[in-house]
């Protein structure tokens, strides 16, 4: 089993929160707009990260994290980038990857609206944790723990923090 600690759209800036929050997760994922090679370098002393750039993130954040990543967490297929869109409006990009993978958990960010969404259709769990950064249009900032066993994707907890 693993627990996962998901955030995005930092935009440079690292919550100190995650620490405490994310103390029990075995990795964390960002979903990009990390904002600056430090932050992730933070991250990644603290725990394990995977972590795709975005559409903000220069060129040195572009070189360490690539815009898709495709892996496996237990028996888990992920498909994790920064622009996704969700069911009935995917991404022309995005849902190519998706049709071409066919993975059970599609992870994005970018709109910094927090969406939990199962696409029958395509049988997948379409999870954007929203943003942490200070940078954007949400009013509430905010991050998700959740837990990947064996095929099993469960224990899914919206962690809200405060407005900007």
């Amino acid at each position: 089993m693993k627990k996962i600690g998901l955030i995005s759209d930092t935009h440079a800036f690292l919550e100190p929160k995650i620490y405490e929050r994310f103390a029990e997760c075995d990795e964390i994922w960002h979903a990009g707009d990390i904002g600056c090679l430090s932050l992730a370098d933070n991250l990644k002393q603290f725990k394990p990260l995977r972590a795709v750039s975005g559409n903000i993130d220069g060129y040195d954040v572009r070189l360490a994290y690539p815009k898709v990543q495709m892996f496996e967490c237990e028996q888990v297929k992920v498909l994790m980038t920064h622009i996704g869109g969700f069911p009935g409006r995917y991404d022309r990009e995005a849902y190519q990857q998706i049709i071409s993978y066919k993975p059970q958990l599609f992870v994005y960010g970018h709109s910094h609206i927090l969406r939990v969404i199962y696409d029958k259709n395509l049988d997948m769990l379409c999870v954007n944790p929203g943003a942490i950064g200070h940078y954007g249009v949400q009013t509430v900032r905010t991050m998700l723990r959740f837990e990947i066993d064996g095929s099993d994707i469960k224990n899914m907890e919206i962690i809200e923090l405060s407005k900007r």
